[in-house]
């Protein structure tokens, strides 16, 4: 196969996900040239791996959705793709590719109707880590049994780690936010976590993205730039290879469910993440000890977001986390 097509539409976490499917098919098929097919807010992901010959963006979120996957069809149809490979699981995907007109196409079963238009339907598995599962995609093309964490191939300046450091980044995606979705702890919690850390002699580090700017100020009203061992670097990571940067020079980060615990991970870096409302299983790798998922102890109802609800609930119990619990895994 020399011309492949891969839609993978979501965040940026999603896309860094999806990179050892890319590897895989990369391996399977060297000269062969790989286009992306996401979302605007997942683009960045051209700056953090060499994988993905081309990128298109398609914003079939936004307002003018039925025109996006118009253009999409079009493209697809227009750009000879020997195959598309989609994870999408929405039930008007099959119909899309079907129409492209490209010969192999490869999808999620999500019924009936994906198993008459696709030419394989996989089975679908969301109990696993996502990169595993996005990688059951390919379970008719390999036989591979273990799937590589997510890499990223950044070029790191310099690789020096600062001694006894700790990154904090505090914030979740914007989009997260306008959807009601809650998955961090309150800012007061953050307050008081970078307080101990500094009490310990540890040098803390602060950065997070422009969706970021309110709780970053709520945390500098309280802890100013002039704190002994406090580095503030908010607006100093200007794109998201700065970032990258930052999180290979620091000793551990603690972060949210969010696109820098993905690059903390793809990175090998020891990471503490707190998970609220979804589910570390499917979000992070297991059985590796730089990885540590911090949850609530006393919330039987977590995790719910996507499989038992879109929105998150007004307690967030899930939330209700000890911060000396987070201070025991460094």
């Amino acid at each position: 196969m020399k011309n492949i097509l891969l839609i993978n539409f979501g965040g940026l976490g999603d896309e860094i996900l999806f990179l050892p499917t890319i590897n895989t098919l990369k391996k399977l098929y060297p000269t062969s040239k790989i286009t992306l097919v996401l979302e605007p807010r997942g683009k960045s992901i051209q700056n953090l791996s060499s994988l993905i010959d081309k990128i298109k963006i398609f914003d079939v979120k936004g307002k003018n959705k039925f025109i996006e996957l118009f253009k999409l069809l079009l493209f697809m149809r227009f750009n000879s793709f020997d195959i598309v490979i989609s994870s999408g699981s929405n039930k008007l995907i099959p119909i899309l590719l079907f129409l492209s007109g490209i010969k192999k196409r490869y999808g999620y079963d999500s019924g009936k109707l994906s198993q008459c238009l696709y030419t394989k339907a996989i089975k679908l598995n969301k109990n696993q880590y996502a990169a595993n599962m996005y990688h059951d995609l390919l379970d008719d093309l390999t036989i591979i049994d273990k799937v590589a964490l997510p890499k990223i191939d950044v070029n790191i300046n310099n690789t020096s780690i600062h001694p006894n450091s700790v990154l904090i980044h505090p914030g979740v995606s914007k989009i997260s936010v306008k959807k009601g979705i809650v998955k961090t702890f309150g800012d007061k919690k953050w307050i008081e976590l970078i307080q101990k850390l500094l009490s310990m002699g540890k040098v803390v580090y602060l950065a997070g993205g422009p969706d970021d700017d309110e709780i970053i100020k709520q945390i500098l009203s309280q802890i100013p730039n002039d704190t002994p061992n406090f580095i503030n670097m908010y607006g100093k990571t200007k794109n998201i290879v700065d970032l990258a940067q930052l999180i290979s020079n620091c000793e551990v980060i603690i972060c949210s469910d969010s696109a820098p615990m993905h690059i903390a991970v793809a990175q090998n870096k020891k990471t503490i993440a707190i998970f609220g409302p979804t589910d570390e299983n499917k979000l992070m790798p297991k059985d590796n000890w730089k990885f540590i998922p911090i949850t609530a102890k006393n919330a039987p109802c977590r995790p719910c977001l996507w499989d038992k609800r879109t929105t998150t609930c007004e307690c967030l119990d899930c939330l209700n986390i000890n911060i000396d619990e987070i201070i025991s895994k460094l």
